[in-house]
């Protein structure tokens, strides 16, 4: 549902870039001998030459539309040159024009916030950068313009009639010195975005067209009124002009039902019909913050922010079986959802990699059909859960997401049932936050490297993610943080705690680097007790390690006693080797186990949060360990009220003679 904010200032400057057909441009660069050719390119499915997913702008001159298939296409225009998608698991591989995306994303960042809405569209609040122009170098005090700038079409000022120098009046509206301080902010706009879109050909080679105006709704109706190659600015003054004969249906947000409701019920065609109904009556038909909305739209304002991103805010995996290529049953569904949720986890661990980023949230979405039901299209619910790393997990989660639903949308608990067709298929991961710096992998620690002391800050709430499994979670004393968010790692791995050093973090840039800093004493690191407190822990499903029952398991012979012991002898320079040794040395290893708790720290863990199915996944000779570790400490016998009589010593009272 649309949101009305008010705006902050009319005084922004906010520019929306988007890119010339840029699936093409893209293919262009990788084959040369394509530009200034009639192109376009075209999904895997080779049915009837394929599907046109993007068309240059020399085959739109033949007619070329993209609506066509390529077999049409070239009836239209028989020069037509059509390139295949890249294709990855039976379905359209958009990476390559996601990494180009990331390029031109790079580039405009460097002049103002960015927020990019999608591969080939960038949003840029530029109203710090045009201040600073305005301060330092004002336009009206240039003496030369450059060219791109002047090429501009300014809303309201030019007008492409013969007899009129429309760069001369450009330069003059840039130059304009009485001019008030939104149209001196909006030339400065201009000027900055002529340059990094020259910036962006030069580097990159793409082309790309842009709108200047005081918001976002606007900048994007301008970037497209001038395409390609070409920007657009949209003075204040010019906004009614701009708005009173625009479509309705054409806005953002009012392309579905709302703009429905509105042709229909209020006969409004264009956004200046709208200006006949005032706030109130919008707001008795809409409710409150869409009727505001609607008002404030048909005026021009809009308070949204530039959020800055430069990364996507979720990751997806579709695709569509159209027709007879609908899928009827569960084993085809899987095999669809096997190969979407593969791509899907490959996106994320590259996320983690390179951007330190976890999804929290995994979401179904499907598209079904009964028999005899038109509308059930639209009936089959979508479903969402916590998202578990690891490609089996995700899809083992997919699945069970997509059977729910399906038992919904059928209204019967059997899904096996025929009668229904799948023609479409996503699953997408949401709700990403970035890791906080100074962190790093519990698995540098065991694999004998010096942990080094960081300078990053401390985390809030005293949370460390590590690149783990979550599914061995321990929480543990002052001393130990457990890892309460879910986060990826190896299939076999599991999370253990982190330990402060000195207060500070073990960071990621610490196992790179040693300049600056000091190492941590291994007297700082904290190891299980041997043996339980003298008195049980009463903390609701939180139990001790039991150190009495692992050293009863037995174990085959040349194998570790114990994961701490595998952990020991992995790596004879481990940090907790050289600290059994040194106790060892000065005979005071047994006392020292025998510490109070204030010398050494009992871990602790949840079992209720533990994932029963990571301990097939450990070594088999530590998993009946951990399942020891899991099974909950019986309770001494309680007497109550301090009578010391107990239901045995009843019935045996009874009996005596």
């Amino acid at each position: 549902m649309p949101v009305a904010k008010p705006e902050a200032s009319d005084s922004r400057v906010i520019a929306h870039i988007d890119m010339d057909c840029f699936y093409v441009q893209v293919e262009q660069r990788k084959h040369p001998q394509l530009r200034g050719l009639p192109t376009a390119v075209v999904q895997y499915n080779s049915w009837k030459g394929g599907g046109l997913i993007a068309v240059s702008y020399e085959a739109r001159n033949y007619g070329v539309k993209r609506s066509m298939r390529g077999d049409e296409a070239k009836e239209v225009c028989p020069e037509i040159q059509l390139v295949q998608v890249p294709v990855a698991r039976g379905k359209a591989d958009l990476n390559t024009y996601r990494e180009a995306g990331s390029q031109v994303v790079s580039i405009l960042a460097r002049r103002g916030r960015c927020e990019r809405s999608s591969i080939d569209e960038v949003y840029l609040d530029l109203t710090d950068a045009a201040e600073r122009m305005l301060t330092e170098t004002s336009p009206h005090s240039l003496e030369t313009i450059i060219e791109e700038a002047l090429k501009s079409h300014v809303l309201g000022i030019t007008s492409r009639e013969d007899g009129i120098d429309v760069k001369e009046k450009v330069r003059e509206w840039l130059c304009k010195s009485d001019a008030d301080r939104r149209d001196k902010l909006l030339a400065c706009g201009v000027l900055i975005v002529a340059d990094l879109r020259m910036q962006v050909l030069q580097e990159t080679q793409f082309t790309c067209s842009a709108g200047i105006a005081h918001n976002k709704m606007l900048a994007k109706l301008a970037s497209a009124m001038n395409k390609p190659a070409q920007q657009t600015a949209v003075p204040f003054s010019s906004v009614k002009g701009l708005l009173e004969s625009f479509p309705i249906k054409k806005m953002k947000q009012l392309g579905g039902k709302l703009g429905s409701s509105l042709q229909t019920d209020l006969g409004v065609n264009t956004v200046g019909d709208l200006w006949q109904f005032s706030e109130g009556k919008l707001q008795e038909r809409y409710g409150i913050n869409t009727g505001t909305w609607l008002w404030n739209i048909a005026r021009g304002i809009n308070g949204e922010e530039v959020e800055g991103r430069l990364l996507p805010k979720s990751h997806g995996s579709g695709k569509t079986f159209p027709g007879p290529r609908a899928l009827k049953n569960l084993p085809s569904v899987q095999h669809w959802l096997n190969e979407l949720c593969e791509e899907l986890s490959e996106r994320l661990q590259s996320d983690l990699e390179h951007n330190r980023r976890i999804a929290r949230n995994l979401t179904l979405h499907a598209h079904a059909y009964k028999p005899n039901d038109s509308d059930s299209h639209d009936k089959f619910p979508s479903k969402s859960c916590a998202l578990r790393y690891g490609t089996l997990k995700i899809q083992e989660d997919a699945m069970n997401l997509f059977q729910v639903g399906l038992r919904e949308f059928l209204d019967s608990s059997k899904v096996t049932q025929g009668g229904w067709g799948i023609t479409g298929l996503s699953v997408s991961a949401s709700k990403i936050i970035a890791i906080p710096s100074g962190t790093c992998s519990i698995k540098k620690y065991f694999q004998g490297q010096q942990p080094i002391c960081s300078s990053s800050k401390p985390l809030e709430d005293g949370y460390i993610e590590t690149t783990e499994h979550p599914s061995l979670s321990f929480s543990g004393d002052e001393d130990s943080t457990s890892v309460p968010i879910e986060l990826p790692g190896q299939e076999a791995s599991m999370q253990v705690p982190y330990f402060p050093c000195n207060g500070v973090d073990f960071g990621q840039e610490a196992a790179a680097s040693t300049s600056g800093r000091e190492s941590c004493s291994e007297s700082n690191l904290v190891e299980p007790e041997s043996t339980l407190p003298e008195e049980p822990r009463r903390e609701p499903k939180t139990h001790a390690l039991d150190q009495q029952v692992r050293k009863n398991l037995s174990v085959e012979k040349g194998k570790s006693s114990s994961i701490l012991d595998f952990f020991r002898r992995a790596d004879t320079n481990s940090p907790l080797q050289k600290q059994d040794q040194a106790d060892k040395m000065q005979g005071r290893h047994q006392s020292h186990r025998r510490g109070s708790s204030q010398e050494r720290e009992t871990w602790h863990y949840k079992a209720d949060e533990i994932d029963p199915s990571v301990i097939n996944e450990l070594p088999p000779e530590f998993q009946e360990e951990v399942r020891d570790w899991l099974r909950p400490l019986k309770r001494p016998n309680v007497v109550k009220g301090g009578s010391g009589v107990s239901i045995a010593s009843f019935f045996s009272s009874t009996n005596k003679p």
